[in-house]
């Protein structure tokens, strides 16, 4: 059982960055990120110190007097992430029960397949009093499309936006049903996809960007280049199925 104090406890705040560039962080962001007393941050053996963390340090901003790294596995093994979603909540939560307000820094937006709505549910379900405010921000599929100068969407075209790792079936059906794609977390399927891709003769149709806004960002419009190449887990691939096409699902 979580012990509860008399103090007000701080306010858990979601501070969205945006996927890498710093001046994309937002001027409401930037406030909070100034004035906070703890920030915590997902670390990762990829990135040393944290993707989230390096975005914040590139905008000049300096660590606060607090600091609470957190680990989150890279594995889609359900037991080992709950494991360590309770150490991280337990984490935040003793600062939060000490009347500390902790900010949560995060990649893209905090609302869009993020770490923090896991750190979220369980950080209330130990103590209902916490209040949360998430800061939104610029998600990774709009910056992107930014760097394509092609739109996501236009007048009553549609859009789907999956994690690739849904199965290529799935995939093939939204190839078809949708104009434009957005497939998140390429990385583990990207050979399957360029399969899938060249049988639908989709292949010049598809653009691949990596790290967004970082440093080291990539856009990739010949996607046959990167067969047996290794890529950044922070890539995405966007897809213009239909160019505008009216029928959907009936394409010769």
């Amino acid at each position: 059982m979580t012990h509860f104090d008399s103090t007000t406890p701080g306010r858990l705040y979601a501070t969205s960055l945006g996927p890498g560039d710093p001046e994309l962080i937002t001027r409401r962001a930037w406030r909070i990120l100034q004035t906070a007393s703890c920030w915590a941050w997902p670390e990762s053996r990829q990135e040393g110190g944290g993707y989230a963390l390096a975005i914040a340090e590139r905008a000049g901003l300096s660590l606060p007097a607090h600091t609470l790294p957190l680990s989150f596995p890279m594995t889609r093994d359900l037991t080992i992430l709950a494991k360590h979603w309770q150490m991280a909540a337990q984490q935040v939560l003793q600062k939060l029960q000490q009347g500390e307000d902790v900010v949560f820094l995060v990649e893209g937006d905090a609302s869009f397949f993020s770490t923090f709505g896991h750190l979220q549910r369980t950080v209330q379900a130990l103590d209902a009093r916490i209040v949360v405010e998430i800061i939104p921000g610029v998600a990774s599929p709009m910056a992107a499309a930014a760097l394509t100068q092609q739109s996501l969407g236009d007048g009553d075209q549609t859009l789907a936006l999956v994690p690739a790792t849904v199965g290529m079936e799935r995939i093939e059906q939204l190839l078809e049903d949708f104009h434009t794609l957005v497939l998140l977390k390429v990385r583990p399927v990207l050979e399957d996809l360029l399969d899938l891709l060249a049988r639908k003769q989709l292949l010049g149709k598809a653009r691949f960007i990596e790290r967004a806004g970082a440093p080291e960002e990539r856009v990739v419009s010949d996607v046959t280049t990167l067969r047996g190449c290794s890529v950044h887990y922070l890539s995405l691939m966007i897809i213009h199925c239909h160019d505008g096409e009216a029928n959907l699902g009936n394409r010769g």
